[in-house]
């Protein structure tokens, strides 16, 4: 694994952690992805702006490039928690219903 990759990895940890942290404050998983995809789409459209000479002409191919970028990386993730089921123990009260949230359910 290269310096960058493992760089990339441990900043990624970082967040985890403090998600992991503020899902225990919380007590609701869900409500800390949903303010996690934002901050990221924040901070992702912030990327885009300086990186850009004119964002406005080169928003489409900045929104198909970050999100095919994330759709690559869930579903790896997504497959990884296929083949390693993590282990949850149940939680000690149910959590408020927010509706900010959405709850995948077929």
């Amino acid at each position: 694994m290269s310096e960058t990759n493992t760089n990339l990895f441990e900043l990624a940890d970082k967040f985890i952690a403090l998600a992991n942290e503020l899902s225990a404050a919380e007590g609701d998983v869900g409500k800390v992805g949903t303010a996690l995809r934002f901050a990221a789409a924040r901070f992702n459209a912030f990327e885009a702006a300086i990186k850009s000479a004119d964002l406005q002409t080169e928003k489409a191919n900045a929104l198909k490039w970050f999100s095919d970028d994330y759709q690559d990386m869930l579903n790896d993730n997504l497959d990884d928690h296929i083949a390693n089921p993590p282990v949850i123990a149940p939680p000690q009260t149910e959590p408020a219903m927010d509706n900010a949230v959405q709850t995948f359910k077929l």
